[in-house]
Order: C-alpha cells, then structure tokens, then sequence
C-alpha cells in the first residue's frame, strides 16, 4: 500500500508539474502575441505616417505634370482639337492631385481592396501583364548590359580581345 501511495503522489506532482509548465508556456504563448500585435500596429503605424507625408509630395509632381502639360499645349493653337484633349488630359491630373491630397492611406487602401473583391479575374490578368512586362525589361536590360560589358573589354586597351566560342569542325580527310 505504501508503494502505491508513493506511485500515486509521483503521477499527481508529474500531473501539477505538466499543468504548471503548460500554464506557464500558454502565459509565454499569449505575451508574444500581444507583444508582435504591439510591433504590427507600430509597423503599420509608421508605414501609413510616412506615406501619408510622402503623399504631398506625389500629389505635388501630379499638379507639376498638369502643369507641363497645359504649357505645353501653347504650340497647339492652330489644333483646337489636340489642345482640348491635352487640357482634358491636364484637368484629370489635377483632380487626381486634388484627390491624392484630400485622401489618406486607408483610403486608397480600401478603395484598391474593394477594387480587387469586385473584379478579381482583372486584377489576375493584370498581375500576369505586369509580370510579363517587368520580365521582359529584366531581361532586356540584362542583355543590354552583357553588350555593354562585351564593348567594354573588347576596347579596353590593357585587356585581351573576347574569344568566340568556337564549334569543333567535322574534319573528312585529313
């Protein structure tokens, strides 16, 4: 009986032990999400901060643009047509501008988020025209700059000519 006291008292300080470091591991769990939640909130805080400041700025280059564009339009006075569409054209980006200030982050956010819930199949193709694009200039300018680099050395004075790879010639009777 004695030997099943002590069996017995071991399993119960085993289970208390169990429960304990679960509690403490659940106590640990629970301060490291609200820690990351505080860093996640401060991150997106920040974020939103400097492109709300940063938006001034874009909004700024917009109207500069509008701008440009309508002193350009001087040249066009014997084109009634072209003029009206380039002021048209200037009209819109000033809107934006205007927009573009008025407007916060979440804003735009949420006008994007309810864009890409409305019309996913467009937001899809046109995720995969900007990829194509993007690869396509990648590997544009990655040839452009092999080119270069093949020029380079080929007219440097202290470095010796490229060498072409060569095929090996089929030689019938030698």
């Amino acid at each position: 009986m004695v030997g099943q006291q002590n069996t017995n008292r071991q399993q119960d300080n085993g289970n208390e032990d169990w429960d304990a470091l679960k509690g403490d591991v659940g106590d640990i769990a629970g301060a490291a999400v609200e820690r990351s939640r505080y860093f996640i909130d401060s991150a997106r805080e920040q974020a939103t901060d400097y492109v709300d400041r940063r938006k001034d700025d874009v909004a700024a280059s917009v109207a500069d643009f509008a701008n440009s564009l309508r002193e350009s339009t001087r040249s066009f006075d014997e084109r009634p047509n072209i003029r009206a569409v380039v002021d048209t054209a200037a009209e819109g980006l000033e809107q934006l501008a205007e927009s573009i200030r008025e407007r916060t982050f979440a804003d735009f956010f949420n006008e994007f988020e309810d864009m890409v819930r409305r019309r996913p199949a467009t937001v899809a193709a046109v995720s995969v025209a900007v990829g194509f694009l993007a690869a396509r200039f990648i590997k544009s300018t990655a040839d452009d700059l092999r080119y270069d680099d093949a020029v380079h050395r080929t007219a440097g004075p202290a470095r010796a000519p490229v060498r072409q790879a060569q095929r090996p010639r089929n030689r019938t009777g030698a």
